[in-house]
Formats: C-alpha cells, structure tokens, sequence
C-alpha cells in the first residue's frame, strides 16, 4: 500500500510516488472524467464517444457526491427542446438531411412579386458643420413615463416620445379633430350634447371600434406600387365597411366562421397579432380624447349641459372608480418629501414611478357603494371610520391593502401575530384582545356587519391564543392571557353573580355550559342519565380538540391541558401582577363551567398549591400596605381574586370542597383572614375588605355542605364581634361610598354564613337521632354544630334588622342596606323553620316569637308606602314581562355561556339596583316560614295578596309567552320563579285558613299553571310543591262550586263558545257522548284527587332530581352535592305536561310492539289514567283555555289521536269515548279550526304525517266503523292542509271508505273546508274519479268524502280554464268517460252538481238541467268524440 505525502517531501518525490503508482497498475481512488457540456449533445454518451482528455480540463470526481448541488425545492428537472432537435450523428449525410427539410423547389420557390420602390421617399441627410451626425441626449426629450403592459427599458421610452413628438409635429392632434368634428354644422346629435351616434348591437364593443375606425387595421397599400396606394387601401376599407353594415348579425358570425374554416390558424393568429398590434395607437388616441373629456367636465354646468348630470348620476362605485383613475396623475418634484438633485449619483434621470411609494397618501374617501368595507381598528382597539384621516405617525398606516385609510384589519393583525419579531407578535395579540372586549361590550353593534368574536373563533383565534400562550417570550405570554381572559371573562357577570350570592338559593348557579343543540344528535336513545353521560365523555376524547372546541370552548381548551400551562406560567414565569390577575379570573371561568372542569382544575398537579402558596400565604412583607406603594409581583401577597376562585372551586361539589378544606389547608388560611379585621391586614384597605370577603363567602359555601363547622366553635368571638359592630355600620351607611358599600357587602357576606350554619345545625339533632337508633350500615355523621350554639346569635340579628327597617324611607341609604336587610330576613326564615323542630326548644315560646315579630316588625312593615312603591315595581323590573331584559348580549356565542351583563344592567332589571324582587322574595320566604309554623297567623297577611301591583304583576306574567332559555335568561328567571311560588304558597295557605277567601284564586291558579311548564332544572322541589297543593286543589277552580257545569251547558244552549252544529240536537257532542258537557265537568271537578294523584305518579321519572331539589331547598346541606345546578336544556316539564300520562301510555304501548309484544289485555287504571288525563284537559280548555295556548291545535290534535293508537280498541271505552267527543267539539269550533295548522313541525312529534298513517292502519284495524274515530280520520284531509294525506287514504288506504260512516248532518267541520279551493292536483282528481266509476266510494258508506269527492270532480270536468295540454285532455277525457257512465245516479251527480247544501240528505243541491254553457261545452267535447270514432266504425 502506497504511503501518503508527508510535509517536507519535494515535487521529485511525489513524481517518484507516481511512477510507482503506475508501475503497481493499481485502481486509483478517484475517477477521472469529463462533465458532459450541455450544448453538446446528452450526458450518456460512452467514454468511446469522448475526445481524447489531454485538451481538456481534468475534473475530480468523488464517490457518492452529485456533481450539482441539491435543489431547495422538489422540482422535475428542467429538459431543452431545442437540445433534443439539434442532436444529429456523425455518420449522418448533411445532404440527406437538407433533402429531408426541403422536399422540392416549389417549397422554397413560389410566386415571386418585387417590391416597387417607386413611391417610397428617400430623404438625403441634412447636410451639417459636424464631421458626424448630431447625437443627442435623452434628457434633451421630454417623455411622460407611462407604464404599459410591458415594461420597456428607459432608452425605449425615451425613443417612442421621440417618434411621437415627430409625428405630433407633421399630423393633427386627436384634440383638434375632436374640434373639429363638434363643430360641423351638418353633423345630426339624436343623443342631445353628448355627440355620440348609437351604434347596432352587435357592435357596442370590438365591433364597434372596427366599424367605426376612419383607416383600415390590416391593408396600408404599401405594396401596390402607384402614387394612390393610400387612396386604393382606404376605398378597400369602404367597401368592407358598406359590406358588413348591410349583412345582418346571424349573417357575419356565419361569414366569419367560413373563414375561420377555410384560413391557416398560422394565419389567422398573424392578423390578430396585426390586429392587436393597431390597439396601442387606438388607446393613444382614446386618451387624448378622455383629457379633453376631463376639461370639458370640469367647465361649469351652464357650458356643458346634461353631459355633467349623466355622468353624476352614474352608479356609486363607478364614481368612486372614476375619481381614482383621475387621481393617478403623473408624479412631479413637488409630490415627493425629498426633492431628487441631478448631482446624486444615478440621479441625472429621476425614475418617478419608483419614487412612487414616497409621496404622500391620498386623503380616505369612503366609496359610495352598497357593499360594506374592510373595517380596520387602531392599536387601542377602537373602530376607525372609513372616512377618518389620521396622520401617519400614529403607526396606523403600515399595511399594502388600502394604504390611505388608518388602522388595521383582523386578517393582517392574525397574520402580525406569527411575525417573527416579538414585539409585532405582543403588538398583534393585545389589540386583537382590545378589540374582543369591546366587541363584547357591544361597541361594534350598530357599526359591523355580523359578529367580530362568532369571526374571529371560526377564523381559529382560540387556538392561535393558546398557541400564543406556548411563547417562550414573556410579553407575548402576558398578551395571549389578556386576550383569553377578554375572550373569555365578563367582569360584569362575575360581578352580578357575586351581589346575587346573597339572595335566597343565590349560592346555587347554574353551569356555564353552552346549550349545544346542534352538537347534539338524535341519539336519545333507551340510556339512563349515567350512560349518556359517559358516552358523551368518551366521544369529546374522541373528537378533535377545534370540534371540541367549536361547540364549548372552555372544553375545548381543557382538552389542550391548558391548566398545566398556567400552572407553569405562575410558579416558574412569575409574570407580572396583571397577568397574575388574568390567570385567576379565567381560572375562575373554567370552575364556573362544570364539575368536571372543577376536578380536572383540582387535579392538575401543583396548580392549586401554587396558588394557595403564592396568593393566600399566612404573612407578606408589610410594605405592601403602605399608601402609593406599587406593587412589581403579585406573589407571596395575599389576593381576593386568589381566594374568589378557591370559592367558586369548591361550589363544583362537597367532594372538592374538603380536599380544599383539608388537603390544601384553606381552614387555616379562612382562621387567618377571618379572625384578623380588615383594616389590620397589611393590604390596602379595599382589597384587605375583599379579601375577608370572599374568605366569608367561601366559609359559606363550605357550610351548605354541611363542612367548616368545626370552624364556628373556634371563630365564635369573632363572629359575635363583628355583629355587635353592624349598628355602627348601619350609622355610616348614611354617607355613600365604595368602602361602606363594600364593608355592606362583607356584613353579608357574614349573615350568609350564619344562614348555612344555622340550616346545618338545624339538623343536628334528627342526625344524632338517626346514629344512634338506625341500623344503617352508612349513617351520617351529625356536624360538630349543635342548636344552642347558634340559637345565641338571633337578637343581634333581628336587632339590626329593626334599624335597617327604619331606613327604608330614605332611598339611597336603603339601596345601600337593602342587600343586607334581604339577607337578615332570610336568616329569620331559616332559624323559625329550624326552631319549630327542635326537641329542646318549647313550641310555644317559639309561636310567642312569631307573633311579636309579626306584630312588632312585618306588619307595621307592610304598612310602609316604600314596600307598597316596591310591588309596583315588580312589573317594571320583571324578566318575564320585559323579555329584552335578559336577551343575549349582540356579541355573544352559544359556544361561550355568558351572562350578558356587560355594560351592566339597567337600575330598573331584576337585578338592578332598584330592584324589588330580592327583598320581597326574602319577606314573602319569611312569612311563609311564620304561616307554615304559626297557621294562625296566616290572616294577618292577607294584605300581602292585595297589594295592586302584586296583582298587575302576576296577570301580566302569566299571560306573556314562554320565555326563552338561554343562560343569559336561566339565572334570572330562577329568582322571579320564587317570587312567584312564594305567593302561591301564601295563597294556599290563605285559602286552606280562610274558606271565604276566593277573592284571587283564578288568577293565583293560572300563575301556577304557567310556573309548572316554566320551572327550571334544581327547581322539581317547587314544581312539586305546585302539583301537590296549587294546580289540582279544587278551591283554586272556584268555577267547580260556583255552576261552571252548568255555565258550560247553558253556554252550549245558547251557542256560546261552540258552532251552531255543535248545539244542535243531533250533533256530533250528542251522538258520541250522552252526558252534557256540564256533566262531564263536574265529574271532572269531583276527580281532581285522582287525578292529582295520576299525574304525580308519571312524574316518578323525575325522583332522583326532586331528592337533590328538596336537599337545597329544606336546608338538609348533609345531602347537598354541588352548588352547581343541573345543566339547563329547557324547563323541568314539557309545554305541554298536561297530555302527559296519554303520551307516555302511547310510548310505551309503541316501544313494546317494536319489541315484537303485543298488548292485548288492558289492565283497569289504564283506562282510569286515560279517563283522568282526559277530564283534566277538558277542565283545562273549559275554565284555563288560556294556559294551553302556548300548544299548539295540531299538537293538542295528535296527542288525541294517541288515545286511538293506544291498547286496540281503548277508545270503545265508554268514559273514554265520552270525554273524547268533548275535546273533540273544543278543537272543532271556528277558531280553533283557523288556528290548525298541519304542516308546521310540531313539538315532540317527528312527522305528522306518519303519525296519521299509523292512524289509518289502526282505523282498517280496530275502528267497527266507530263515528268518532272517523271525525279524527276526516279532520286532516281538508283542503288546506298536505295533498299527501288525501293521496294516502285515495291511494293507499281505499278500504277504509267503506267504514268511514260519520252522517253528514253529525260531522263537525263545514264542508267548505273540504272543496274550497277547487283540487288542482291532477293524482288525486284521477283517484277521486276512479273511487267512485269503481264503487270504493259511496255515499252510503262515506257520505262526507262522497261529496268532497263530487264537488272536486265536477269542477274539474266542467273548467274551462287555460291550462297545459295534459290537464285539458285529462278533463275532456273524464268528462266523456262521465257522459258514458252506466250508473245513471253517479252520472247525474257528477253532471249536474250544483252547489253543497248541509240541509240536503245528499250534501249538496242538483241542477234540473244543465246550464246553457255547461251543456254546450258538453255537446262540444262528446260530439268531437264521436267524430273521431266515426271512420273507425264505418270501417
């Protein structure tokens, strides 16, 4: 092996080390080639082919490399025609290869015409001093720089202006010939001063330039040789002119076809290229002519004419398009900032089109036109109008698209937010969330188009903030919180939810789920509560995190883990105190969402225990209270916000809040900022006051758990001294300011807790009951809070309640005491209830207390002109009487649940400031714990239920439509819905105390009937309570005693709310049921007991959701699970609960047929629930018709027809058949047949149409022909309604005419309804026709649909309208098919129907003969019959 050179070896050793490499013959390492040169032929040739490489240069190859580099892109590589062409072989004969080209000579050798020269001018130079031509400078020629399509070179430019200005020189300009041509006396001007002929149609663009042209395009008679080339060319031109104007338009597209045809595309292509090359001087011409146009336009009205008021009545965005294109004048010294000198270097020529970008910008002009603009926002966030014209400076301008106008859009500000320079990003990110806070504040309402945030999700914004949030940067990280915590916090809503945390059950919130109908499929399917939910959980694992996030953002966002990255950013980032502030208010929204957001919050590692260490420690540094100290971190500060959201952690369920209480130490930190008084923590005092707040609230919400209340025993001092220092509160409220308002809100706060603390003592005593007697192998353990604990604390309560009533005649001290005094009557409430069952407590004393408190406190209360003022103010401030008080907010998205309080609410809402409801709902909750303790003192109330505005307020809620749920809408309708049950609770008891007592209770009665399909999730204890006592107690239908019966029956007599049929003798009410309606209703009236009963038990459904309602409700905080309630889809009972028992009868008989059983046998309460379902709706529609009109007819029709479709023949039975026929003259009286309305979907019902086919098989069934069956078959075919329910029983269901018996003078519905508008759907006519020539179709077997039938068919025969030729020759053929009828009765109806008659036996009257018209037409259409089968006969 060949040793390598080693430094110091001389050239003479490396030729010896070479001549021994080439003696050994040995393979060298490298390879030596030649690169094969492109413009030789391809790169595969052999080393055969190559020339020898001494006259070459040697090239080094190395194994394994490529000899070019690699592309950047993939890209195919690039191939050469022309190389593959020119490729010829050595041995190939040159000669060959020209015959090859040049087969004869005629291919090179033609007709050969020399050009004369004759004519052509020969200028001798113009003779000079110079030795040589004068050569000159481009300076010396002035040139207007126009860009074309095609760039040219300077010197090209400077060449064309040359020529130009030479033949400017020698031809007239296009000015002049305008002139000249407007001022010819003999020209005509049909179009007044505008100087235009109207051209043909064909011509008004390229035709028309060509027709119009003075020269021809293609012919210039430079070849003919004569002194009258020109002349020659242009009567040529003539000619052609003359030519085409005399063919028509059909006539030229032919000719130019022919010749398209017959041309070379070679040559066609050359005259085009000819064609278009004449364009250029066109357009020159055209532009002279425009400037003049321009001077003409800016001369005064009075010298132009209607010239200028055409063109100002043009269209907007031609106007705006028009000025633009004047604005692009040419660009002089004086447009430009900087003026250019000749002196700079390659300035001797200033280019101005490249100096363009540096003039200024043109002033904004907001285009008039019907299309909206861009809307572009400042850096503050701010809307910019179209119009403003802001300076540059401002950093408002730096954007291509539109560059005059100011700010920026939200697609360039997405695209600055992935710019690589961290200070554009930051910059992007927080005006984006400037702008989301004010679009969610509503500022962008009445000036945008569609909704900025419904945009800006749908464009990814979430993901590109959670992105953002990944940033390594500091300042981008800080801009991506700001912008999520606008996107998704409301401030204001935090705020409400936090003044409303003291009302009653105002602990209790429901979710900030978003109501996704849409993501929700028809998957409702036979699974209990726990199965769905847990395939729901499955599916959203399943799904992408943007599906996830498109119907529920703050899932969508768990789902990214974005709880760990927050976590990282406040324990290793240490942001700033305002970003800290961020975090923890969306933190806040996240718990406030679900349950299991608060679980996945809580088991986030090291999430909670950071904020705990770092926002809530025990001892800070002192300074932090010092006056205009500012504050650089937020950690190791104690922080309200901190604690707020370990409050609203722990309202996700009792499981949370004691690993809060325990696990994380919150008992100490509660001991340590409630035993210490605001103003001695070292905070400033606002925040100090807040936070004692919040640790008050959160002590609260441990306490409706029943949990925390080993806390009371060791805070008790404490607590007692803060109510002994309330009457100094109540002293200092006379002087407003936020620190009192704030101190009241913490005075609440505390009287909160006393509340649950008290309900958990309550129950202390029944609980060590139940340890120490119940064999469960599970009891609960009592709280380590007995009675006589808290019974301690009720004088200092009621003594203040006492001072703040004295306060209630000066408004803005009782606004400021008002959420303090709502809290202290709740707590009276809540202790008398507790206190009338305990075994230690005497009952008497306890009624003793009662009465003083009624006689000292609440009555000389009621008695004030304040509270009087305040129920007149409950129709003004209520949600269901002004729906716009809880809409949406504009900018709000279902899949982001806000509250819609941004802005905050009006004074005069339910939870505004001058709202009563809270406090009236607290006095109406104490009364009802006095009455429900102290019967006897029900009558000293009964002033509360006479109070005008109290009175106002429920006739108009009840009577306004259901409102619509949504979670804007959802907790404030929570909080009028006990206003409203309290009062009907009182007035219960005011009817069982006080017999004589009926004064309200009709209207009390329809409330409740209006509260029950209106109640919502967390609220079955009070629709229970509503079932139970209110809606079937019969002294709540006075019209039972006081001859309803008998009112309905005499109503009936006299015509009275029914048609005139109905109260006939023979009608349809008579025929079906004997008893008289009056009958019916006090039989109805005297089962409200079963019927009450019945109901309650097909509400059993509801049992596990009544359990947890009646654990909030009754204060039994052992059982409470969560303060978060159920999620909300809707109320708690359908619309239309009252058919209830029949549609689950239906359902049930329906999925066990499906099943393949087959109910044959009807057990008794069957036909029981039935009769009472049936009784209860006719009760209903006779004495509260009112209540079911939010159901619609059609609905109320098809849960009817469920009694026919259940069980065979249930409907035989006679209770039932009775009760049937009644409803059924209800739904048939004039305005309930105008309010039935068949194709509009209906609620719970998929398809009416298939409901009544199920009807139609179960009529050929189970009907015996039944009459009353049949009414409900006939009342879908009138005419009015779907043409596919008359083709089903024509069509498909012909055997059930047979049984379709109802008498003509017994059916309920005028026929008119049946043959009015004539049938014009030519089926049904033919099906029609057919039942009747065929005999399916009788009049003694179905009288009424033989009518309808006979009506149509005559019409149709005997029309005359225009019409196509299918339905002429079909009515002509029906016709004669009539004529030629063998039944001589049906022939006669058909031919000589007249008009319906009800009083006739057969439905309508006959004609004695055919009118003359009719007759004719008759004659006509038979005769041309015969006519036509003449010739066939004869033959």
């Amino acid at each position: 092996m060949l040793s390598r050179p080693k430094p110091g070896e001389s050239e003479a050793d490396l030729l010896h080390f070479q001549n021994q490499f080439l003696a050994a013959r040995a393979s060298p390492a490298v390879k030596i080639v030649k690169k094969a040169d492109k413009r030789k032929g391809e790169e595969g040739s052999t080393d055969a082919e190559r020339p020898p490489l001494q006259d070459c240069k040697d090239v080094v190859m190395l194994d394994d490399f490529p000899d070019t580099l690699p592309a950047l892109t993939p890209a195919p590589p690039k191939k050469s025609k022309i190389k593959s062409a020119c490729v010829h072989f050595e041995d190939e004969d040159p000669e060959e290869r020209l015959e090859s080209h040049d087969q004869h000579i005629t291919a090179v050798f033609s007709k050969i015409i020399e050009r004369d020269t004759s004519a052509v001018a020969v200028t001798m130079p113009v003779p000079t001093g110079d030795p040589f031509p004068r050569t000159f400078h481009r300076s010396e020629i002035k040139s207007e720089v126009k860009v074309g399509s095609g760039r040219k070179s300077i010197f090209a430019q400077k060449m064309a202006a040359r020529r130009a200005a030479e033949r400017a020189a020698t031809t007239p300009s296009a000015a002049e010939c305008v002139q000249i041509k407007s001022a010819a006396p003999d020209a005509p001007d049909p179009e007044g001063s505008t100087g235009e002929a109207p051209l043909p149609s064909i011509r008004e663009d390229k035709a028309g330039d060509f027709l119009t042209s003075q020269r021809p395009c293609l012919i210039t008679g430079e070849g003919l040789g004569s002194q009258k080339s020109e002349e020659e060319a242009q009567a040529i031109h003539k000619e052609n002119l003359e030519k085409l104007q005399s063919m028509s338009e059909e006539e030229i597209l032919q000719e130019q076809e022919k010749l398209l045809a017959q041309l070379d595309s070679s040559l066609v292509a050359f005259l085009k290229s000819r064609r278009s090359g004449n364009e250029s001087q066109k357009k020159e011409l055209k532009m002279e002519q425009n400037r003049l146009e321009e001077f003409v336009e800016s001369l005064p009205v009075a010298q132009h004419g209607v010239g200028s008021c055409l063109s100002m009545q043009e269209s907007g965005l031609e106007e705006s398009v028009r000025k633009e294109e004047n604005m692009k004048v040419e660009i002089t010294d004086d447009d430009l900032p900087v003026k250019p000198k000749k002196e700079w270097i390659h300035m001797d020529n200033v280019e101005f089109e490249k100096l363009e970008w540096m003039k200024d910008l043109p002033s904004p002009r907001q285009k008039k036109t019907k299309k909206g603009m861009q809307a572009r926002f400042s850096l503050k966030g701010e809307l910019i109008p179209a119009d403003a014209d802001l300076p540059t400076h401002l950093g408002l301008h730096h954007h291509g698209e539109e560059a005059e106008r100011a700010g920026y859009s939200l697609q360039e500000l997405f695209h600055l937010s992935r710019s690589q320079v961290i200070q554009q990003r930051t910059l992007a990110l927080q005006v984006l969330g400037r702008i989301v806070q004010k679009a969610r504040a509503g500022e962008f309402a009445s000036s945008l188009k569609g909704s900025v945030l419904r945009l800006l999700l749908d464009a990814g914004f979430l993901f590109l903030l959670r992105f953002s949030l990944d940033d390594a940067v500091d300042n981008v990280m800080a801009a991506s919180v700001g912008a999520l915590q606008a996107l998704l916090v409301s401030l204001d809503d935090e705020k409400y939810l936090d003044w409303t945390f003291s009302w009653y059950q105002g602990m209790g919130a429901f979710p900030f789920v978003p109501n996704n109908e849409e993501e929700e499929e028809e998957e409702e399917e036979e699974l209990n509560g726990t199965e769905k939910s847990q395939d729901k959980k499955l599916k959203d694992e399943n799904k992408p995190d943007p599906d996830v996030a498109r119907y529920d953002v703050v899932k969508g966002l768990l789902k990214t883990r974005i709880q760990h990255r927050l976590r990282y950013i406040l324990e290793v980032v240490r942001p700033v105190p305002t970003v800290v502030l961020d975090i923890l208010h969306i933190l806040t929204h996240i718990a406030r969402h679900s349950s299991e957001a608060c679980s996945q919050l809580l088991d986030c590692p090291r999430l909670i225990e950071t904020i705990v260490r770092e926002f809530l420690p025990t001892q800070w540094d002192s300074q932090v209270a010092e006056p205009g100290c500012l504050l650089t971190s937020l950690h190791g500060v104690a922080c309200a916000t901190a604690m707020k959201f370990i409050r609203v952690l722990a309202s996700g369920g009792r499981n949370a809040t004691a690993r809060l209480l325990n696990k994380f130490e919150m008992k100490s930190r509660l001991s340590r900022f409630i035993a210490e008084d605001p103003l001695d923590l070292l905070l400033p005092r606002e925040e100090a006051i807040r936070l004692s707040t919040e640790a008050f609230r959160l002590w609260a919400v441990a306490a409706g758990y029943g949990q925390g209340c080993d806390l009371y025993r060791d805070l008790y001092p404490v607590l007692v001294r803060i109510l002994q220092s309330l009457p100094e509160l109540l002293s200092a409220c006379r002087g407003k300011s936020p620190v009192i308002e704030l101190l009241v809100q913490r005075a609440t706060a505390v009287v909160t807790l006393l509340i649950y603390v008290t309900q958990t003592a309550g129950y202390t005593a029944e609980l060590q009951a139940k340890l120490s007697s119940s064999e469960d192998t599970e009891p609960i353990a009592p709280p380590p809070v007995a009675w006589n604990q808290v019974s301690g604390l009720q004088p200092f309560l009621e003594t203040s309640l006492k001072k703040c009533l004295q306060e209630i005649s000066q408004t803005e001290t009782w606004q400021t005491l008002q959420p303090l005094t709502t809290t202290y009557l709740i707590y009276l409430g809540v202790y008398y209830s507790a206190c009338s069952q305990q075994p230690s407590v005497n009952p008497i004393d306890c009624l003793e207390e009662l009465e003083r408190l009624t006689s000292e406190v609440l009555q000389p209360l009621l008695s004030q002109p304040a509270v009087r003022s305040m129920w007149d103010l409950l129709r003004p401030c209520s949600a269901l009487c002004n729906p716009l008080s809880c809409s949406p907010a504009p900018e709000s998205v279902f899949s982001i649940a806000s509250l819609s309080c941004t802005g905050g609410k009006p004074p005069l809402s339910l939870v505004g400031s001058k709202s009563p409801f809270p406090f009236l709902t607290a006095l109406l909750f104490l009364i009802n714990s006095i009455t429900h303790v102290h019967k006897g003192l029900t009558s000293k109330y009964s002033s509360v239920l006479g109070f005008r505005g109290l009175k106002d307020y429920l006739h108009q809620s009840w009577q306004t439509g259901p409102p619509s749920v949504t979670p804007s809408s959802a907790w404030i309708l929570r909080h009028e819905y006990h206003l409203q049950y309290f009062v009907l609770a009182l007035t219960r008891r005011m009817v069982g105390s006080c017999p004589d007592y009926t004064q309200h209770t009709s209207l009390h009665h329809c409330v409740s009937m209006a509260l029950l399909s209106r109640l919502l999730p967390g609220s079955e204890h009070l629709a229970y309570e509503v079932l139970l006592d209110v809606a079937f107690n019969p002294e709540f239908l006075p019209e039972g005693k006081a001859g309803g019966p008998e009112a309905a029956d005499f109503s009936d007599i006299l015509h009275l709310g029914t048609s005139a049929k109905l109260a006939q003798p023979g009608s349809v009410a008579a025929f079906f049921s004997k008893p008289t309606r009056g009958a019916l209703l006090r039989e109805s009236y005297q089962n409200l007991p079963f019927i009450r009963s019945c109901y309650l038990s097909h509400f059993v459904h509801l049992q596990p959701a009544l359990t947890r309602s009646q654990a909030s409700y009754q204060g039994r905080n052992y059982l409470i699970q969560s303060m978060l309630l159920p999620e909300v889809k809707g109320p708690i009972l359908p619309s239309d609960w009252p058919f209830f028992p029949l549609i689950s009868l239906y359902n049930k008989v329906t999925n066990a047929e499906t099943r393949g059983a087959v109910l044959n046998s009807l057990p008794l309460d069957l036909v029981n629930t039935v009769t009472w379902n049936l009784q209860w709706v006719l009760l209903l529609e006779t004495w509260r018709a009112k209540t079911l009109q939010s159901i619609p007819t059609a609905a109320k029709l098809a849960r009817l027809m469920c009694v026919f479709l259940t069980g065979g023949d249930l409907f035989l039975e006679a209770p039932i058949h009775c009760y049937t026929a009644a409803l059924l003259s209800v739904y048939c009286q004039p305005k309930a047949l105008d309010s039935l309305n068949l194709d509009a979907p209906l609620p719970g019902l998929a398809s009416f149409h298939d409901l009544y086919i199920s009807l139609l098989e179960q009529f050929e069934g189970v009907s015996f022909g039944d009459p009353l069956f049949g009414v409900f078959v006939l009342l879908p075919l009138q005419k009015r309604f779907s043409v596919h329910l008359r083709l089903s029983v024509f069509g498909e269901h012909t055997s059930i005419l047979r049984a379709l018996g109802v008498p003509l003078q017994q059916f309920p519905v005028p026929l008119e309804r049946y043959t009015s508008p004539p049938e014009d759907n030519l089926n049904l006519l033919r099906l029609y026709f057919r039942t009747l020539v065929t005999g399916a179709l009788r009049h003694s077997w179905c009288p009424v649909l033989y009518v309808v039938a006979v009506t149509h068919v005559n019409s149709f025969i005997f029309s005359q309208d225009s019409t196509t030729q299918e339905i002429d020759a079909a009515r002509k053929s029906m016709l004669r098919k009539t004529w030629l009828l063998v039944d001589e009765t049906l022939k006669k109806h058909l031919l000589y129907y007249r008009l319906l008659n009800a009083e006739s036996p057969l439905g309508f009257d006959l004609y004695e003969q055919l009118p003359a018209m009719r007759l004719k037409y008759l004659q006509m259409v038979t005769q041309k019959e015969n006519k036509e089968n003449a010739p066939a006969l004869v033959s």
